[in-house]
């Protein structure tokens, strides 16, 4: 099997990437970035510029299925400008990804998994979704994950099956929030955001990778969330990264109106609140290897952590 990849060189295309190399799986990856193209064997690299529709069209040799990850961090300002980059760059990818297939005679392409984001989901302190839900959160990111899934959708009539993965909070030492939530806890300036009682929807970045991996395995289709089993509040989730460092937690909660002065619109991350449900991809056969915030993170931070049982999760979930 050969995949191909866009955004490989990103957080989760890495952990992707690397997963495909223990599997024996080939990879090509699109890079906008002329300098990060090798060619080795079974990783090969092509150039494109999807903001010029630019693609090299040779990416499509021998592959079976495509890995789209494609797309600006939404962790930045939400300016005007900002705000187009992010729509923009997971639109164009996929659009020049389509333009390149229709100019091909035919392609040997059996499905495309593409991500997708938790932040289509309203904002609630109670609800619980699953991928049945349709209701759209009435903000600029809901708006952007529902034009970004409607985009992969139109892959259907190349006669190639699509799927897309709702990721939420992915947890790793290699970049995405983590660190960031980290840093301050490190530095004994931790605290819960707002109340501290916002849902957050995790997932290690292996299991993320191992979800994107399964989709493809098993040729499945439809939307599946790339959330662990068990989300924690964010106040759960600031105390279990403070205990796998060692750290005290002593300051009060941040106050909500200033994160939003100092980070504007894009505070609305910090706050909203999904409860998400992994029970589909977990129908499916999937197993995750981190089901459990503590011992996520104490493999994250190399601890061995006295963890609590997930099941203890599970009612805090629930209730």
């Amino acid at each position: 099997m050969r995949i191909l990849i866009t955004g490989a060189t990103g957080l989760v295309g890495t952990e992707i990437t690397k997963l495909c190399k223990e599997r024996g799986i080939e990879v090509n990856y699109l890079t906008t970035s002329k300098k990060k193209i090798v060619s080795e064997e079974g990783y090969k690299g092509f150039y494109w510029n999807p903001s010029k529709n630019e693609i090299d069209s040779n990416c499509f040799s021998g592959v079976s299925a495509i890995i789209n990850l494609a797309g600006a961090s939404i962790a930045q300002r939400w300016t005007k400008r900002n705000k187009e980059k992010i729509r923009s760059s997971r639109l164009d990818s996929l659009r020049t990804l389509a333009g390149a297939l229709e100019n091909l005679d035919e392609h040997a392409i059996d499905i495309m998994v593409s991500a997708s984001a938790m932040g289509i989901y309203p904002n609630s302190p109670s609800n619980y979704y699953t991928e049945e839900d349709k209701r759209v959160d009435d903000s600029f990111l809901g708006e952007v994950v529902s034009l970004w899934e409607e985009e992969a959708d139109k892959f259907e009539k190349f006669n190639i099956a699509v799927a897309k993965v709702r990721t939420g909070l992915v947890l790793s030492s290699n970049g995405g929030a983590l660190p960031k939530m980290a840093k301050p806890i490190q530095y004994y300036l931790g605290a819960s955001l707002g109340s501290g009682k916002q849902w957050q929807s995790w997932i290690h970045v292996q299991d993320l990778a191992a979800i994107f991996l399964h989709i493809v395995e098993a040729e499945l289709t439809g939307v599946y969330n790339g959330v662990g089993p068990n989300p924690v509040s964010n106040a759960k989730l600031t105390k279990e990264i403070a205990k796998a460092l060692k750290k005290p937690l002593f300051l009060p909660n941040v106050p909500r109106v200033a994160l939003q002065l100092a980070l504007g619109d894009m505070s609305y991350l910090l706050f909203a609140s999904q409860r998400v449900s992994s029970k589909k991809i977990e129908a499916t056969g999937f197993n995750f290897g981190y089901a459990n915030i503590c011992r996520a993170l104490g493999e994250i931070y190399n601890e061995k952590q006295n963890c609590d049982s997930d099941s203890t999760y599970q009612e805090e979930f629930i209730t």
